[in-house]
């Protein structure tokens, strides 16, 4: 018997939203309100293109060559992103994820990461998709250290944002005062700056026009809830992403180098920033037994 290659195709529905999410990595393929799309879909017999979708674990965004050291050990990851000599966006977005429950406005999808000799460490993971006829999609990652060593871990997911129209005519909203500059291979080249009086300032809400971004910001400013947003305003539709304070990073891409160039925005809340394994900023240390959990969701504007 034939079979989709992203395999099961779990399909939510609450009020006026839906989506589909995937065996293959838990990823997200497909979300709207009322038929419009609010993310970027893809084929369910197609790879996810450019991370479409995809939970970065147990690292996001990039590590410079594949290499870390961490508890008095080198380590070399294998490099998936070899035009940048990089390991990219973790281990377990082309895994399969098993349903652990499932109910029409929900999916709860588990996996077992076992170690390799890149990443000799063992995590129980769990992504939970809900959808709520207001609130939209909430997503909530989970990850519990289920071996005998303290383990190096961050998170982050990879929608593209759509206001039905290309971004260069959408105003991006983004409560952020600080970016991460990067070197041409995206690896960070310094510390976070001010974003005053730069093309990385969007505070008030600028269009997009031809700037071009891949970098993470960080000093998210939050709302009475915790949570930080980013909103994506076209002429006719407005979608929002937020993220709680798990998430103290938020890498922008304009997505200028994917099958669809700026039809969509990346938007990705991160634990922690690129190349984090190897220098530190911002990782979790889970020691044996501990869980560490985010959250993050997407809605269109009333």
């Amino acid at each position: 018997m034939s079979e989709l290659i992203t395999g099961e195709q779990y399909a939510l529905r609450a009020g006026p939203y839906q989506a589909v999410v995937t065996e293959a990595g838990a990823g997200l393929r497909e979300l709207t309100r009322e038929g419009r799309p609010l993310i970027l879909p893809y084929g369910a017999d197609e790879p996810a293109p450019a991370a479409f979708g995809q939970l970065l674990i147990p690292w996001p965004n990039r590590v410079d060559r594949g290499r870390y050291s961490y508890g008095g050990a080198a380590h070399q990851l294998d490099v998936s992103e070899p035009e940048r000599d990089c390991a990219i966006h973790g281990l377990v977005r082309w895994a399969p994820w098993r349903a652990a429950d499932q109910r029409p406005d929900r999916v709860r999808l588990t996996h077992r990461l076992l170690g390799t000799a890149g990443y000799p460490f063992r995590l129980d993971l769990e992504a939970e998709y809900s959808l709520d006829a207001v609130d939209g999609l909430c997503v909530r990652v989970t990850a519990r250290n289920a071996g005998t060593a303290t383990a190096p871990y961050g998170h982050g997911t990879h929608p593209y944002l759509t206001a039905g129209e290309p971004i260069d005519s959408c105003a991006v909203t983004l409560g952020a005062d600080r970016y991460l500059p990067v070197d041409d291979r995206k690896i960070p080249s310094g510390p976070s700056l001010d974003v005053t009086g730069t093309q990385y300032d969007l505070r008030k809400g600028p269009l997009l026009s031809d700037r071009l971004i891949d970098n993470a910001f960080t000093d998210l400013n939050h709302d009475g809830d915790g949570r930080a947003w980013v909103t994506l305003a076209g002429a006719a539709h407005t979608v929002r992403l937020w993220a709680d304070e798990a998430h103290p990073w938020m890498e922008i891409y304009t997505a200028d180098n994917t099958p669809n160039p700026r039809e969509g925005l990346g938007v990705e809340p991160m634990t922690c920033p690129p190349n984090a394994f190897a220098s530190g900023e911002g990782l979790r240390h889970l020691e044996p037994g501990e869980e560490f959990t985010g959250t993050w969701g997407i809605q269109a504007a009333s």
